[in-house]
């Protein structure tokens, strides 16, 4: 069939990217760095002491030591706080030969000290503009620690339960994981990244890492390039278009070949086509695992084909620092690729600010001022609030009163002042958060609620980044005492799902169902009260089928962060009416994952006639419990017809599409209306559904708003077996609705002029 409207960018149309002029600075300083020196420059290493204080006599300190002032050593992470980021770049400015300062970089995901909601959770808000104001903040609290770098946004795509760190990204959909990939950028980058309450972005994990097979962290992936151009790489190319200052390699491989040397990836698409002028650095080592994976025998091997790939820095790897010289002496590597590499991290360096004044962003004052400021409080409270996700509310059961009501907390997590923090809590201080119990204490009246833990979750006191939480399966303590509990309340919250570091990196697991005692303690909760709010607490989807139709509600709070109690208090007691919207469909079970609401259609998709020979389970339906878009509200709204203006989208014309949105209930609430369509026949198959827009409203009792979107013909672009993109002519169906399983539909006709 032919492409009607094509071109060969991955996106969008845009003007040809020429390579950036750099200053005078730059270039008069690598015409006088050795080739050690400027190799120095690639490498990053984490600290190996508190840099508040003299380094130990030990030799891995003096090792990081002498190469900060030998002047080998671009980069370090884990180096936080205005005092010690100062004591070590000191010595990068003052004891090594050409003075040039390092980069402090750090994991800042969902905050620095103030946390907000995991990005899972962030991006249930379907509001990728408190995203913008969330990453703002962070920046401004981690640039006043000293803090340069973040190694965030994550935008992988992600639709698999089981892989620990979808916590970090923003779901299963191109379209909204690129819309909140732009708004991290634009917050922690600012206006001028030379500002000192602004830091770099990293573009992560390039590409493919949420499609991890089984999803097991670190695992192969296997994707068609139809695979990788329409849905994985999407969110990237905004982040470059965003002016994102750096990109992060993947572990994973891809048909065979690991992300960190990938040449066609990031030297051909993402620094040619692309135009992406700023710096690569690999994950940690993923240098080094070049030779576990099979495609270098060792690791001087492996640093000339991540160098060769595009890969600029390296992380941990002690790859670059111990072969690259040796590579280029012994003529297997041109000192070119160096003088390039170089040249990128020492653009992000003048970028920043650090050649006119090292010690910018080094302010004590600052960092004491700035830190959980109550405007960043405030923030947190508001962006978890809206996070929030109502599954069920059987009976109105909520929102809960606050007199003449007994209402019985139950479950650990309740009083849990650590997990609400998440996983990536960066500097958040351990069991600051405020906890469940305290926010419903605080918003209600204490006299009538009580407070039962139930068994013990967690068996451990606390748990840290990296270790995997014990979780008690076997001491029943507390179990009667919480039943009684329930026994005597009017309504039972019981707060249950992860623990904060069940959902992380290398936290992956074959079973989403909730762990330990928590389904028996809820099973003898039901057998002597039946209004039962279940909260809960999670990092990724969980299955939840074997209670979803026996409680009375279910509200997704996922890991909220400092504000979480008083944010699940004000949506619990109607302060606050639920807007948020599921950003990753909700499994039925484990069993049918990978689950995702764009899927295709195949020739034999499940209809309501009956069939056995249908792409189907025989024991379950195809759909989520939950699709993606989801949530209720504690009013109701009512779409009308959708109205198209044209039934024909030409190559240079705009359609619009309209639907009227009315609140039929009592309470003010607010609806993400969703566009999505589809496209019936092409030259390669398209998913039944795709995004295509979404706004948020908000109406009041019998109000009713006309919501309009457009689309022009780049909002239908698709990457072709052509190996470009565009869009052919043919029938678009197209959806308004609340989720991805119902709406107001239409169609209309694509042709050329």
């Amino acid at each position: 069939m032919r492409r009607i409207f094509s071109f060969m960018t991955a996106l969008f149309l845009a003007a040809s990217c020429t390579p950036p002029k750099d200053s005078d600075r730059i270039e008069e300083l690598l015409a006088t760095m050795t080739l050690e020196e400027k190799i120095g420059q690639l490498n990053q290493y984490t600290s190996r002491w508190e840099m508040t204080g003299p380094a130990p006599e030990n030799d891995t300190a003096q090792e990081v030591l002498e190469l900060i002032r030998a002047g080998r050593m671009g980069s370090m992470l884990n180096v936080v706080g205005a005092e010690a980021t100062r004591n070590a770049q000191r010595l990068a400015v003052e004891e090594s030969r050409l003075g040039i300062p390092l980069i402090f970089g750090y994991d800042v995901i969902h905050g620095y000290r103030t946390m907000f909601p995991v990005p899972l959770g962030e991006a249930a808000t379907w509001e990728p503009e408190l995203a913008r104001r969330t990453a703002r903040v962070a920046a401004v609290e981690a640039s006043a620690a000293g803090l340069h770098w973040t190694f965030a946004p994550m935008v992988d795509i992600a639709r698999d339960a089981r892989w620990g760190r979808i916590v970090e990204g923003s779901g299963e959909d191109p379209f909204l994981g690129s819309r909140f990939a732009r708004a991290r950028v634009l917050g922690f980058q600012g206006d001028d990244l030379s500002a000192d309450n602004t830091i770099a972005a990293c573009a992560k994990h390039f590409a493919g890492y949420g499609f991890v097979e089984s999803g097991k962290d670190y695992n192969t992936v296997e994707l068609t390039e139809n695979t990788l151009q329409n849905v994985v790489l999407p969110p990237f190319r905004v982040c470059v278009d965003a002016g994102v200052a750096t990109f992060m390699n993947a572990f994973n491989e891809i048909g065979g070949v690991p992300s960190t040397a990938n040449h066609h990836l990031v030297r051909d698409l993402l620094k040619g086509e692309w135009g992406f002028e700023g710096f690569v650095v690999s994950d940690w080592n993923s240098v080094g695992e070049l030779v576990p994976q099979g495609v270098a025998a060792d690791r001087k091997e492996a640093a000339q084909l991540a160098l060769e790939a595009g890969c600029d820095m390296d992380m941990e790897g002690y790859c670059f620092v111990n072969h690259l010289e040796e590579l280029v002496n012994g003529g297997s590597m041109e000192e070119a690729l160096i003088d390039d590499a170089a040249r990128r991290v020492l653009r992000v360096k003048e970028q920043l600010g650090l050649f006119d004044d090292p010690y910018r962003y080094c302010s004590e004052e600052r960092e004491s001022s700035l830190l959980m400021a109550p405007e960043h409080m405030e923030l947190a409270r508001e962006v978890a609030r809206r996070s929030l996700v109502l599954l069920k509310n059987e009976g109105g059961i909520l929102p809960l009163r606050k007199q003449e009501q007994k209402i019985a907390v139950i479950g650990e997590l309740a009083a849990d002042k650590d997990s609400p923090l998440g996983s990536w809590r960066a500097q958040a201080i351990e069991g600051s958060a405020v906890s469940v119990v305290e926010g419903l204490q605080g918003a209600g009246d204490p006299r009538t609620i009580t407070y039962e833990r139930g068994p013990r979750f967690v068996v451990s006191d606390s748990t840290a980044f990296g270790s995997v939480p014990d979780i008690n399966s076997t001491d029943r303590t507390g179990l009667k005492e919480a039943v009684d509990a329930a026994a005597r309340a009017g309504v039972v919250v019981i707060v249950l799902g992860e623990n904060c570091f069940q959902s992380a990196e290398a936290k992956s697991v074959s079973d989403i169902r909730l762990k330990g005692l928590q389904l028996e303690l809820l099973d003898r909760v039901l057998e002597v009260n039946r209004n039962v709010v279940v909260v809960l607490m999670n990092g990724r989807p969980l299955d939840i089928s074997s209670f979803i139709d026996r409680v009375a509600a279910v509200l997704v709070t996922w890991h909220p962060g400092s504000e979480a109690g008083n944010a699940i208090a004000d949506v619990l007691y109607g302060a606050y009416n639920p807007s948020g919207r599921l950003p990753v469909s909700w499994p039925r079970t484990g069993g049918q994952l990978p689950i995702y609401y764009n899927h295709k259609n195949t020739g034999r998709p499940v209809t309501q006639e009956p069939n056995t020979f249908v792409s189907g389970y025989t024991d379950l339906t195809n759909d989520p419990l939950f699709p993606f878009g989801y949530g209720l509200s504690y009013t109701r709204f009512e779409y009308g017809d959708l109205v198209l203006s044209d039934s024909v989208l030409r190559a240079d014309g705009t359609l619009e599409v309209k639907v009227t949105v009315t609140n039929t209930g009592n309470l003010f609430g607010e609806e993400v209306v969703q566009l999505y369509t589809r496209d019936m026949v092409g030259s390669v198959t398209r998913p039944v559904r795709e995004l295509k827009g979404f706004s948020k409203i908000g109406l009041e009792p019998g109000e009713s708003r006309e919501v309009e979107f457009s689309l022009q013909p780049e909002d239908l672009f698709y990457f072709g077996a052509d190996g470009r993109w565009g869009i052919e002519p043919g029938t678009i169906r197209v959806w308004v609705g609340p989720n991805a399983m119902e709406g107001a539909e239409g169609s209309f006709e694509i042709r050329g002029n």
